[in-house]
């Protein structure tokens, strides 16, 4: 993996990485040259037990853009800089203009409840140049080394002694609220251990207390010898519908080894994880001829600097549809009280995943 890192002229930071070594006469753009002002802060709910973020800036935040303004394609006109240059490169991250967190928020408002500078980091992946393209799209190749960024930018956040946990994450699809179409993620580095993933690494850490052996690599031995809904696997890795699914067509991608962090995936790893990946994100593309939009996040260790061999790093897709024409909602048991309810069996969605072919090695049209 080569990567150049830039400054922008708004002072954000831009980080490219390719397969390729990386030409150093690149130039940094952005849409705009004024510093970001965000101070974000956090205000704690009592009730739940949880901090919740404020950033009213984000408001302005850009949505829908028309394709000949994607802020997220390398520039063509210099009069009408996007956040990205000119250049031989496949993955881009830079610091995002509209952040929820900021390394440099300071000095929170006063209210009756506490409250906390939003001191994180909020960061944009582009997965490829190509604005018409996808994971499912992409070259193995390109997805190992997406793979191999995803550590690096865990790495680098997870150094600051501000940040507690790093999630990478993608929403694909209007459905799930996307504003900017081209493919992309997000990063977020929290200043603490988010609720969800607490609770995941809380239940982890007694399974392995007790057993001495990971939650999550059971659970996978269990799915294998079960053998009703596993989408993909080799060697290294598997991808397979759980059989606690929250969402219909839920599926988890994780190696069958444990490792706690993308940092500690070796080579085959890696490239099995990728073989998985682009495997479930076609099947979705397959099922009914379309984009396919989901939710999907990556579940890794703290960065707290200490051992968590309990921690199995794993990426979850919650995909917003039930059927072809039907969204599952969440409304009254999901939100009020925090139980999902579904309304079909993951056998049976994973039968109909599984049944969608694919190959891996062939391109796609986009």
């Amino acid at each position: 993996m080569y990567s150049h890192k830039l400054l922008k002229p708004d002072g954000r930071k831009l980080t490219l990485y390719s397969r390729y070594p990386i030409t150093s006469q690149l130039e940094a753009t952005s849409p705009s040259h004024e510093p970001v002002q965000a101070n974000p802060h956090l205000r704690w709910h009592p009730l739940r037990g949880e901090w919740v973020a404020y950033a009213s800036h984000r408001q302005g935040r850009t949505f829908m853009p028309p394709p000949e303004y994607n802020p997220l394609a390398p520039t063509t006109n210099p009069k009408f800089p996007t956040e990205l240059p000119q250049g031989k490169y496949d993955v881009a991250v830079f610091d995002n203009r509209f952040p929820s967190m900021s390394l440099t928020a300071n000095n929170p408002p006063e209210t009756i409840v506490e409250t906390l500078p939003a001191n994180g980091a909020c960061e944009v992946v582009v997965f490829t140049q190509n604005a018409s393209a996808s994971l499912s799209s992409l070259e193995l190749a390109h997805l190992d080394l997406l793979l191999e960024v995803w550590g690096d930018r865990t790495r680098e956040l997870g150094a600051n002694p501000q940040i507690q946990y790093v999630l990478p994450f993608e929403n694909k699809g209007v459905e799930v609220g996307v504003t900017l179409h081209h493919p992309h993620g997000q990063i977020y580095a929290y200043p603490f251990v988010p609720p969800v993933p607490a609770r995941m690494l809380a239940m982890q850490q007694e399974y392995y207390q007790e057993h001495r052996r990971g939650l999550l690599q059971d659970l996978i031995q269990q799915e294998i010898a079960d053998n009703q809904r596993i989408i993909y696997q080799d060697e290294d890795a598997i991808a397979f519908v759980p059989v606690c699914a929250r969402y219909p067509y839920e599926v988890w991608i994780a190696p069958k080894q444990p490792v706690s962090s993308f940092m500690e995936l070796n080579p085959a790893q890696r490239w099995g994880l990728a073989k998985a990946l682009k495997t479930v994100t076609l099947k979705y593309d397959g099922l009914w001829n379309r984009p396919f939009p989901y939710l999907m996040a990556w579940f890794g260790a703290p960065t707290d600097g200490l051992a968590h061999p309990e921690a199995h790093l794993h990426a979850q897709f919650y995909p917003p549809y039930r059927t072809s024409e039907r969204l599952k909602y969440l409304a009254g048991t999901e939100l009020a009280a925090g139980m999902f309810a579904n309304d079909a069996l993951p056998e049976e969605k994973a039968k109909e995943l599984q049944a969608v072919a694919v190959n891996l090695e062939m391109p796609v049209s986009v």
